[in-house]
C-alpha cells in the first residue's frame, strides 16, 4: 500500500454514496472506487452469514483493485461483519455508527429515535450503542422496511415514499422524539422529505461526516493520505444492470459517470 492507492468503499446498493460524498469534500485528492452491491440489495432482510460472504467478496475485490483502504458504507454490513473484515485484511477498514451520540448531545426532549433496517436495530453494535446511551435517554428503534427499496428506485419524493415515511417517523414524534438518526446510509437521501414531515423543530442527523473524518485521521496516522493538491477520481460498480445503476447514480453523485458491472465474486 502506498499513499497513491484508492480507497474503497461499499455497500449493499446505492445508499454509500451518501458517504462517498462526504469522504470526497473531506479528502478532495484521492481517488475513490465505489462498490454498489444492488444485484443483492437490501441487506435488511438477508442473513448474517450471507451478508458476512458478500462483505468479504466485495473487500476482497477492493484489495485487488489495491486499496489501501476500505470504508463499509451499510450499517447492516458493519453489524453483521465488520469484525471478520478486520481479521481478514490488514488495511485501514473504517465502521459505520448509527450518530447516536450526538442525538444524546442534541436532544431537549430526551428522547431519539433511530430509523434503521432491522438487521442493524439487532446488531451487536446498535445493542452496545443502546447500552451505552439508554441511562440518559430514551432511544426508539424504527425498523423501516421498504425505504431502501424507494431509494434504490430513484424514489426520493413520491407519494408511496412520503407514506412509507409518515408510518415510520409520526409515531417517533408522538413519543416525544425530538432528533431522529439515519441508521441506514440510504437515508440521508431522504432527509429533505423526512425534514418536511417532522418540522424545523426536529433535528435529522447522520454519521456520514463523521465517518469521512475519522477515514482522513486513520490515512494520516498511516502516512496513507494522497497529495491533496490533485483532483481525485471516481470509479464505480454495480453487482446488478449497469444500463439500470448509471441514471440513479449519476443522479445521486450530482454528475454524469460511467457504473462498470462487478465482476462475479
Amino acid at each position: 500500500m502506498n499513499a497513491s492507492n484508492p480507497i474503497g468503499v461499499f455497500d449493499s446498493g446505492v445508499g454509500g454514496l451518501s458517504v462517498l460524498h462526504e469522504i470526497r469534500k473531506a479528502l478532495p485528492g484521492e481517488n475513490l472506487l465505489y462498490v454498489a452491491d444492488s444485484g443483492h440489495a437490501p441487506y435488511g432482510d438477508k442473513s448474517r452469514q450471507f451478508i458476512e460472504a458478500r462483505s468479504i467478496a466485495i473487500s476482497e475485490f477492493l484489495v485487488n483493485q489495491h486499496a489501501k483502504a476500505i470504508v463499509v458504507a451499510c450499517n447492516t454490513a458493519t453489524g453483521a461483519a465488520i469484525a471478520t473484515l478486520r481479521s481478514r485484511f490488514l488495511m485501514p477498514i473504517i465502521a459505520m455508527e448509527p450518530a447516536v451520540k450526538p442525538a444524546v448531545e442534541n436532544t431537549k426532549s430526551g428522547v431519539i429515535g433511530v430509523m434503521a433496517t432491522s438487521r442493524t436495530l439487532a446488531s451487536d453494535n446498535f445493542v452496545r450503542l443502546f447500552a451505552r446511551y439508554s441511562a440518559e435517554v430514551e432511544i426508539l428503534g424504527q425498523a423501516c422496511p421498504g425505504l431502501v427499496d424507494q431509494v434504490e428506485a430513484g424514489d426520493l419524493s413520491g407519494d408511496k415514499t412520503r407514506l412509507l415515511l409518515e408510518q415510520y417517523v409520526l409515531p417517533l414524534l408522538e413519543r416525544g422524539a425530538d432528533t431522529i438518526v439515519l441508521g441506514c446510509t440510504h437515508y440521508p437521501f431522504l432527509a429533505p422529505l423526512i425534514q418536511d414531515i417532522v418540522g424545523p423543530m426536529v433535528a435529522v442527523i447522520d454519521s456520514a461526516a463523521a465517518v469521512a473524518r475519522q477515514l482522513h485521521r486513520r490515512l494520516e496516522v498511516g502516512d496513507l493520505l494522497a497529495d491533496a493538491s490533485g483532483s481525485g477520481t471516481e470509479f464505480f460498480w454495480t453487482s446488478g444492470t449497469p444500463n439500470q445503476a448509471k441514471p440513479l447514480v449519476s443522479q445521486l453523485w450530482q454528475a454524469s459517470v460511467e457504473v462498470y458491472h462487478l465482476p462475479t465474486c
